[in-house]
């Protein structure tokens, strides 16, 4: 085929690629839809790895420029492909639902990782050319530092690290370092170095921020740290999509990193932290500068036969799934509950928060698992209205979100952050192992309402054996 022709259909293919990605990021917004958009934007995917393997026609100054790839480059190509896809596959098929949030740390971690690789190949191809250059080191750093910010956020996730470390003064050491590793990318572009020690004490550099911007973060921060660091990997790879030329690299880069900062507006905003807190590492640390108020007052238990006969003569139920729900993996006797309630003519809805879990959209998909009506899944703006008119409100193992020292102590770590205001409903059911605080280290006054029942056990006994009662009635 003539070499035009070959760069006609390697651009029309990444146009359909870039357009399949635009869609399938529309789709993702809607719970209905998402499962179709990720397979769509999968498809385009595959093929602009189809054609960036095995269309090699470059256009220059004189016209267009075939590029002849040997055997066992391509060989080398369809091993590693071939590995990934079994690696990937397997993890993915096999991973808890608990550790679905680890699982896309370390995701995003790899794609910093493979940025940061490119990095340091392509240092010394392009030592001409100021622009690649820049394109270059940025996506090196960034890279580097999504790489070890999502290694520390895997290991907080998974209970390795459950404290945040801080360092004295750590965001002034924080800032400080920044600026360096930025100066220190500074001088490898204009000053003309060409020394491969250096490049590579600025990747150590980039992977040292890397773990000191993530590891003062406390657990209750993780979705943000999770958006922010999906953004880095976003900004990396779009500057890998400038280095090469290449359309959809540069597309998929910016439509992960716009989205990624998007969402990390949305969490800031959920959490009621600014973004300049996010960007200098300070967040994370009013929690522990403060306890809350003394809580007083006392709480009422409840016993799973009471729970029953509550919950069976509602006219309307709201369900608030937390952590201590996927940790149960109690998603599925949880929709039994709601199918057995909406037999006997209750009406069953459940309230989202923005940052319930470990990472943005938790809970959503923890609930489409056990196959939960998506329409059934309602966000905090649209369901706070409601709870004034629901007759029972049962939280399963949410904790700070629910806190209505958000909206009336500003003494409290976590005023001002918007919560579900379950505390309006006639009567509150509360499912938990124990009275121990949530993320925030601080106690719930949602649990001495008087209208706050506790039901202390495993959410997947509990519910079970709740169900069970129900049937016997």
């Amino acid at each position: 085929m003539q070499p035009e022709f070959l760069y006609s259909l390697k651009t029309i293919a990444y146009i359909i690629a870039s357009a399949t990605f635009i869609i399938g990021l529309k789709r993702m917004g809607n719970a209905k839809t998402a499962r179709s958009g990720n397979l769509i934007a999968a498809a385009g995917m595959t093929l602009a790895i189809i054609a960036s393997i095995f269309i090699h026609v470059n256009k220059t100054a004189d016209g267009y420029e075939t590029v002849e790839t040997s055997g066992f480059i391509y060989t080398l190509i369809f091993a590693a492909i071939v590995i990934g896809t079994i690696i990937g596959w397997v993890t993915a098929k096999k991973v808890q639902m608990t550790k679905m949030p680890e699982l896309v740390s370390m995701f995003n971690g790899m794609g910093g990782a493979c940025a940061a690789l490119i990095g340091l190949m392509e240092f010394h191809h392009n030592l001409d050319n100021t622009g690649a250059l820049l394109a270059i080191i940025l996506g090196l750093i960034i890279g580097s530092v999504s790489f070890s910010g999502s290694v520390i956020a895997f290991l907080k996730l998974n209970g390795t690290m459950n404290k945040p470390v801080r360092l004295p003064s750590y965001n002034i050491i924080n800032t400080l370092v920044m600026i360096g590793v930025l100066a220190f990318g500074a001088h490898m572009v204009f000053s003309g170095t060409h020394s491969t020690t250096l490049l590579y004490l600025l990747f150590a550099s980039a992977l040292v921020y890397g773990i000191l911007f993530t590891i003062p973060i406390g657990g209750a921060d993780m979705p943000v740290v999770i958006s922010l660091l999906n953004s880095f990997t976003g900004l990396a790879a779009a500057f890998g999509g400038f280095l090469y030329d290449n359309k959809v690299m540069l597309t998929g880069g910016i439509l992960v990193g716009s989205a990624g900062t998007l969402l990390t507006l949305v969490m800031c905003k959920a959490m009621n932290r600014p973004l300049s807190n996010v960007i200098f590492g300070a967040f994370g640390g009013n929690a522990a500068s403060g306890s809350g108020p003394d809580v007083k007052g006392s709480i009422k238990d409840l016993s799973v036969a009471d729970a029953a006969v509550l919950l069976n003569y509602s006219k309307k139920v709201v369900i608030v799934p937390g952590y201590g729900l996927a940790v149960a993996q109690a998603q599925h006797i949880i929709h039994e509950l709601e199918v057995l309630l909406e037999e006997r003519g209750v009406e069953v809805k459940y309230a989202i928060h923005p940052v319930a879990g470990r990472m943005p959209g938790h809970m959503n998909v923890l609930l489409a698992e056990s196959n939960v009506d998506y329409g059934k899944l309602v966000e905090m703006e649209d369901i706070n209205p409601e709870f004034d008119q629901t007759d029972v409100v049962l939280v399963v193992g949410a904790n700070d979100v629910v806190n209505p020292a958000a909206k009336t102590d500003p003494s409290s770590p976590i005023y001002g952050m918007p919560i579900l205001e379950v505390e309006n409903a006639k009567h509150i059911i509360v499912n938990k192992r124990s009275m121990n605080a949530g993320y925030a280290g601080i106690d719930n006054l949602l649990f001495y309402d008087p209208k706050t029942s506790m039901l202390f056990g495993d959410a997947k006994k509990v519910l079970t054996e709740l169900v069970a009662e129900l049937k016997t009635m």
